[in-house]
């Protein structure tokens, strides 16, 4: 069974998935080693690891990365790809042909414009290019899954009914699966979910478990740029360490040498 076959399972099962986010070559080994059957990019991830911004990497940049991880493992792997190319209808369909050719199972595209002034798209231009995009993304040869995300409590616009307005229609327009990340606890998470009737993606948030998100009816669970925070708060607890104290007890709780060089060595899959 190919990637994309894979990928597409994963949503029709019963139940949630965890679908968390490397952000280089080496966590996407990893995170594929400890047993997760599909993996996720993260933009943000991605970008502190290269000392950029969210949002300072450039499409060809990030595509490249995708790239990269979707031949690293043998599990689907779908791509977090901000607002596409650029801000036409023609642009999110030409973001899908460009992720499809990375070997990528599935991305997502945000209604988010990038910028601080006037972040969310107007509605209609929205719904444009999701339709766009899963225009583009039927026309493909292989089965591709293609998220909409509605990225209105990311911004300081809170506002759960405009949200479910943007994702029923991204569904309308023919997503196949829907996103509104920053959602900040289990209830309104159940709100939405009952709201729409394709899969639902969530990010986690501290206080929610898998069987809870289930339970409201998330079909699909990632981290964002979690993972990539936490690894910098490890690298931050040990650099405080050596700084103040002089000592170096952080390095008995390391993942080993010996386990890396035997995965990165091909002995793990």
């Amino acid at each position: 069974m190919d990637k994309h076959t894979r990928f597409r399972q994963l949503h029709e099962a019963q139940g949630a998935f965890v679908i968390p986010n490397p952000w280089d070559i080496g966590t996407a080994k990893f995170l594929a080693s400890l047993g997760f059957e599909a993996l996720a990019t993260t933009s943000a991830g991605f970008a502190f690891s290269r000392g950029l911004p969210d949002g300072g990497v450039g499409f060809e940049a990030m595509i490249a990365h995708c790239r990269e991880i979707a031949a690293a493992v043998d599990v689907p792997v779908s791509a977090d790809l901000e607002n596409g190319k650029g801000d036409a209808p023609d642009d999110a369909a030409e973001t899908i042909f460009a992720a499809s050719a990375a070997g990528l199972a599935g991305c997502s595209i945000e209604d988010s414009t990038g910028h601080a002034s006037s972040p969310i798209y107007e509605f209609p231009h929205a719904v444009e290019r999701v339709a766009a995009a899963v225009d583009a993304a039927r026309s493909l040869k292989d089965d591709f899954v293609f998220t909409a995300r509605a990225e209105n409590f990311l911004w300081g616009r809170p506002d759960l009914d405009d949200t479910i307005k943007r994702l029923q229609a991204f569904e309308a327009a023919g997503a196949d699966v829907l996103y509104a990340p920053g959602l900040p606890d289990i209830e309104t998470v159940r709100t939405l979910c009952a709201a729409v009737t394709k899969p639902v993606n969530v990010l986690a948030m501290p206080a929610m478990s898998v069987a809870a998100l289930a339970e409201a009816g998330a079909r699909r669970i990632s981290v964002g740029s979690k993972l990539t925070n936490a690894a910098f708060a490890a690298v931050e607890a040990a650099a405080r360490e050596m700084l103040d104290g002089g000592t170096f007890e952080f390095s008995r709780q390391v993942v080993s040498f010996a386990r890396l060089q035997e995965l990165f060595s091909g002995g793990e899959r």
